[in-house]
């Protein structure tokens, strides 16, 4: 069991890469993984609370979590968790890599903007500020919109991780935001329902066109020009 929890940044690095690992070397370390279907807003199982995990290092559990990451890789999120899965058990996986953290942070932030992959297990979440901020968010169970969300800038969660370790982390900016997204889903909610203006909910399709229409004015009423991020 300790050899496949070594493998399995090995094996998430081939994923994402479309490399196949030689001699059947995957199969010896992991059993066969499978790509989920998604339940979609709408879904009795996205309106439920999900159930505390007994055993986080139980078989089934490192066989759904398994399922999860590359069900969550082959959709391109940010973020899963088991209920979006059909699954309503307390866990999510995540990740919040350094491309996406903002621009121009400090050394002493920079660390907790971002996360590596990370599986939590019957995770708990502490607001560390009152201080809120808008920013856009997608996601794979509200396919093709996205809408601007106010979230919490910093926290602090705890959780298990796979082995039945404690994992505690601050979380900051991007980070923050994609854990407070994903433990949502494990209470019911999705992400239109922390939205203060609907108005900000769009389809992706559109969203270059809602820039520009949204775009601040200069002195001269002219459109100030906003690279894209």
């Amino acid at each position: 069991m300790a050899l496949r929890l070594i493998f399995l940044p090995v094996l998430i690095f081939c994923l994402r890469r479309g490399v196949r690992l030689p001699g059947g070397l995957a199969s010896l370390i992991f059993p066969p993984m499978a790509i989920r279907k998604i339940a979609r807003m709408g879904h009795p199982v996205l309106k439920g609370v999900a159930k505390p995990v007994p055993d986080p290092t139980a078989p089934q559990v490192k066989a759904l979590v398994r399922d999860m990451i590359e069900t969550m890789i082959d959709a391109n999120g940010a973020g899963l968790a088991a209920p979006q899965i059909y699954e309503p058990w307390r866990i999510v996986v995540f990740q919040a890599p350094p491309e996406r953290a903002p621009e121009e942070i400090g050394e002493e932030e920079a660390f907790d903007h971002t996360a590596p992959l990370t599986v939590l297990i019957n995770p708990e979440i502490e607001m560390l500020t009152e201080e809120r901020e808008k920013g856009w968010e997608g996601c794979l169970s509200v396919p093709g919109l996205r809408g601007a969300v106010p979230r919490y800038t910093a926290l602090r969660y705890r959780g298990v991780s796979l082995a039945g370790e404690p994992i505690e982390r601050v979380a900051r900016g991007f980070h923050a935001r994609v854990v407070q997204h994903e433990c949502d889903h494990l209470d019911g909610i999705l992400y239109p329902q922390r939205m203060d203006d609907l108005g900000e909910l769009i389809f992706e399709t559109e969203a270059r066109a809602w820039a520009a229409a949204h775009r601040p004015e200069t002195e001269d009423g002219t459109e100030e020009e906003k690279a894209d991020a």
